[in-house]
């Protein structure tokens, strides 16, 4: 091939992006000497062309006569200058930040590291798409339909309907047969946990086992290679099959951290390119990152090159997948100044007006580690947040814990407290009991304790807190009654979660049992402890869950946007007479009556978390109508009429309807 012709070209937009004659490159960094475009084939690196104008901060050139599919990666040239914050090494090949498709996943390889010697042939290239399409309409709305947590490798894994070819990735999940799952259960959205390029933490390399998750990115406007070798266009087939379906499709994303780890770790994009600026560094020692993630370093989102890096992140997925919103991980780092959090903060400020993303769902984990991390209820008022209080409650009522009765209501009614005084709509408050960080729901009710042998960390991971229970005996047991018992608190949780006001969250696997042999932690797990067990489902606890999803669709009371008034609900004991505020405080009460009125309805909610039986006072009906079971937690056949006094069993939910 000719030498080929290069030119100034544009520095916006950022990126390589096509048009009529070429390509035209434009990188961003403030401290460079140097950019230079690197084309390969294969592994072979037969061009590298130095950008030949600079505007501003940007490096730029246009490269005639390359289009769509050319394979390429950065080298940048600066100083190495640790203790001035800069980490320049031209031997490094570089990812594009903005690269919308990559040849390979990312690996671990001592040429990655400093002082490892040219990285070319083991850095993944990326490939040139030509732009995307324009911007689908979202499908997501905000009214207390059911979010499914799903990580796409592990869905289809083991799917015995699914080729094998395509078993883990975006085509396994949009085949017919995975989307038949969730459609028969009836969620109305598919949180996708992180499809970003991903690189394993240094020390998982050396046990021998792999990132599960992909909460460790590496760039963040393209899909992971092993979730879809074909790039975007196998992401926008699935999230069109599933959009069919009538599910939404939401993505969550990690930008408040990378993969290239402390400064003992690989050189893969943002740290070659321009470490001062997009990381965030220890002031009194530059050679050292700031760790607000936990995660050895911290993206420094409030900056301009950080907002523009995340928000173009952000409208690729929009635009080339068709999404419909996201969940953004450790999200107190996005509201992240110098001096601590702020909801008006630059990133979530653009977000809020960027006209493709504010229409779509934007849900906070609204904490993380560092210093004032933990910011639940202080986002945004159109952001819906993980709220992890419901999660805690649940799981210490229903464990036995003293005092929890008030604060279960508070959270049956949609943690009012948290979004009513900023006037936020109570599905804002997405409701969990379980998720993919922590325990299952199968073994929140088998384990005391936490299992994490496996991770090769000597159990110093995954945390601690976790309220769990296990009925006297820890893990598998072959005693009916244990299991029984086991199964029974499982469908209580289920129902206290499902018949909430908010917005429920259903992690994977937990309508169907799955187990992880007590790993709270199973980040480090890509095989069949975390893989989703299509054979071993529980299929009993599968139509229960099919049933409650359906229930809730039906129950506009559990679906209100609003605070319940008091002439929506009355709350009793069980013997029929008003709760007071002394009766709240009661540490040892653990059974309540709901009787919730609409216009055209009457539903009586009666929670026991007691052991014994108990035998609860009914009060007269809607219009002197009487009352119908439709929903015993302790019983999942029981139906019919009822009158008077109903028996309820001990740790069991009943459901009534006038």
């Amino acid at each position: 091939m000719s030498a080929p012709r290069v030119t100034p070209g544009r520095a916006e937009p950022l990126g390589v992006r096509v048009d009529a004659d070429g390509l035209n490159i434009a990188v961003f960094s403030a401290h460079a000497e140097a950019v230079f475009f690197c084309r390969f084939e294969g592994d072979r690196e037969e061009d590298r062309i130095r950008l030949p104008a600079r505007t501003g901060d940007v490096f730029h050139g246009h490269i005639a006569g390359l289009g769509p599919d050319t394979r390429y990666g950065l080298r940048v040239a600066g100083p190495w200058a640790p203790a001035s914050g800069h980490r320049f090494d031209v031997a490094k090949l570089l990812a594009d930040p903005w690269a919308s498709r990559f040849d390979r996943p990312f690996r671990l390889h001592p040429a990655l590291l400093p002082g490892g010697g040219d990285s070319a042939d083991a850095v993944p290239k990326a490939i040139v798409e030509a732009d995307p399409p324009p911007p689908q309409v979202p499908r997501f709305a905000w009214d207390g339909g059911v979010i499914y947590e799903l990580n796409v490798g592990a869905f289809t894994r083991r799917h015995p309907s699914i080729p094998p070819a395509i078993r883990g990735t975006f085509a396994g999940l949009a085949h017919q047969a995975a989307i038949a799952h969730l459609r028969r259960l009836g969620v109305a959205a598919v949180e996708l946990m992180p499809p970003t390029p991903r690189i394993e933490a240094p020390h998982l390399a050396a046990l021998g086992l792999a990132d599960a998750w992909g909460y460790n990115p590496v760039t963040f406007a393209a899909p992971d290679p092993r979730l879809a070798p074909g790039g975007f266009a196998e992401v926008r087939a699935a999230v069109d099959a599933l959009h069919a379906a009538g599910i939404a499709v939401l993505v969550d994303i990690v930008l408040n951290h990378t993969g290239e780890y402390d400064a003992s770790g690989p050189i893969l994009s943002l740290r070659g390119i321009d470490n001062a600026t997009y990381y965030r560094l220890d002031p009194a020692d530059l050679c050292r990152y700031r760790d607000d993630t936990g995660c050895r370093n911290t993206l420094a989102l409030d900056r301009p090159a950080g907002v523009r890096l995340a928000m173009d992140a952000l409208r690729t997925w929009v635009l080339r997948a068709g999404i419909d919103g996201f969940r953004f991980d450790l999200a107190t780092v996005l509201g992240r100044g110098e001096a601590g959090f702020d909801p008006a903060a630059a990133l979530l400020s653009a977000i809020e007006q960027d006209p493709l993303l504010r229409v779509r769902a934007r849900i906070a984990e609204p904490w993380d580690p560092g210093s004032g991390g933990y910011r639940l209820g202080a986002f945004p008022p159109g952001w819906g947040e993980w709220n992890d209080r419901c999660r805690d409650t649940l799981r210490r009522f229903w464990r036995g814990d003293a005092g929890q009765l008030g604060a279960f209501a508070t959270v049956l009614c949609g943690s009012a407290d948290l979004l009513a005084p900023r006037h936020r709509p109570l599905t804002r408050s997405v409701n969990f009991v379980t998720a993919h960080d922590g325990f299952t729901l199968a073994d929140l009710v088998a384990y005391a304790a936490k299992h994490n042998d496996a991770n090769g960390e000597g159990g110093r991971d995954g945390t601690d807190t976790n309220w769990s229970w296990n009925h006297g005996v820890e893990g598998p047991t072959d005693d009916a009654a244990v299991r029984a018992a086991r199964a029974a608190d499982a469908r209580a949780l289920l129902a206290c979660l499902m018949l909430a006001r908010g917005t429920p969250l259903l992690a994977m696997g937990d309508e169907c049992g799955r187990t992880q042999c007590g790993n709270n932690n199973a980040y480090a797990q890509d095989n069949v402890l975390s893989w989703f067990d299509w054979e071993g489902m529980d299929r009993a606890l599968l139509r229960f869950v099919r049933r409650l999803v359906q229930l809730r669709r039906r129950c506009a009371i559990a679906r209100g946007d609003a605070p319940l008034r008091g002439s929506e609900v009355a709350w009793r004991t069980p013997e029929g007479a008003p709760m007071t505020p002394a009766l709240w405080q009661e540490p040892e009460r653990r059974s309540v009556v709901a009787v919730l009125a609409g216009a055209a309805s009457q539903v009586l909610l009666a929670v026991h978390a007691g052991t014994a039986p108990l035998r609860i006072r009914l009060p007269d009906g809607q219009a002197g109508r009487g009352w119908r079971v439709i929903l015993d937690t302790a019983a999942p056949g029981r139906r019919g009429p009822c009158a008077g006094w109903l028996e309820l069993a001990g740790r069991s939910v009943v459901l009534l309807a006038s």
